[in-house]
């Protein structure tokens, strides 16, 4: 509310809210669209729904334009594997790359639609240039459009990093989803978004990062040897 009200005042043209798609759910509908009633399952969710809430309401009421985006599973370079909040995907990699089993909550036939970085920040770009007659005051989803099951990214991800990705499973996390696919009419009606990168060609992406960042940290590692 306090941002709102200073960009109102400082006559700001737009803002674009990060929401997320953790707004929906559970609900068995798929794929998700805008329309769907939210039924968030976390603190977490409900803030975000709340946050983009304030946001639509000023832009319907004239105070400020207002964009809010449901971002699907975001992933790509710079994620932090070690971060409390890492995603599945770099905590996959990194096991992968280090020779470690993954830890895989539930049966790992849940789906996701895993979004790279590069699409989102695409939707961001659209959503603050797109005229304001079409998009002010309206919620968009920015996924992938697919969705791809738990296991099959385990396969993905063991056969970008060139070795097999062993995990155990635990029971699943309270508050998990159990599926996510996103509608993209809106997106590409509103917004004219469409998704460039590929969920195999982003994991491909992040698996360089990674393994770059991991070598990098092992020559600052043997150099600190070396001279001690």
């Amino acid at each position: 509310m306090r941002l709102l009200e200073a960009c109102r005042e400082a006559k700001v043209a737009r803002i674009v809210y990060s929401s997320s798609s953790s707004v929906y759910g559970d609900t068995p509908v798929l794929p998700k669209t805008e329309a769907v009633e939210p039924l968030p399952r976390s603190p977490y969710a409900a803030s975000k729904l709340a946050g983009e809430q304030y946001v639509l309401a000023f832009a319907r009421g004239g105070a400020v334009e207002g964009v809010a985006l449901r971002y699907f599973n975001v992933f790509g370079p710079r994620q932090d594997p070690h971060s409390a909040y890492a995603a599945v995907i770099p905590k996959f990699f990194h096991a992968a790359l280090e020779g470690r089993a993954a830890v895989l909550y539930g049966d790992g036939y849940q789906t996701r639609d895993f979004t790279y970085v590069d699409n989102v920040v695409e939707a961001n770009i659209l959503a603050a240039t797109a005229p304001a007659a079409t998009a002010n005051g309206w919620v968009v989803n920015v996924g992938a459009g697919t969705r791809t099951t738990l296991l099959g990214l385990i396969d993905l991800i063991g056969g970008i990093a060139g070795r097999e990705l062993r995990y155990v499973q635990q029971p699943p996390r309270a508050g998990d989803v159990r599926d996510s696919l996103a509608s993209l009419e809106r997106a590409e009606r509103i917004l004219g978004y469409h998704p460039r990168v590929s969920l195999e060609e982003g994991l491909r992406h992040t698996c360089a990062w990674l393994a770059d960042c991991a070598n990098a940290v092992a020559g600052v590692s043997a150099a600190s040897r070396q001279s001690d």
